[in-house]
């Protein structure tokens, strides 16, 4: 939800019940630090072809999510 996309950061929320997967096509072999509810998961690269998935584990509704390219 709410899913919007600026030059440096991409923001969204998610929901669902238990392991939920997000995956998105970003810019080739870059660096990105990802947030999931405000805490940083760590940083992540993308591969070759730009994909970058994100793994969560949810017990609620609309939990914010936060992409930050380095």
């Amino acid at each position: 939800h709410n899913f919007k996309v600026g030059d440096k950061v991409i923001t969204f929320s998610m929901e669902g019940n238990g392991g939920t997967q997000v995956t998105l096509e970003l810019e080739p072999e870059t660096e990105y630090e990802v947030f999931v509810d405000g805490a940083s998961i760590g940083s992540m690269k993308t591969n070759i072809s730009g994909k970058l998935s994100i793994s969560v584990e949810l017990a609620r509704e609309g939990v914010p999510v936060k992409i930050i390219r380095n």
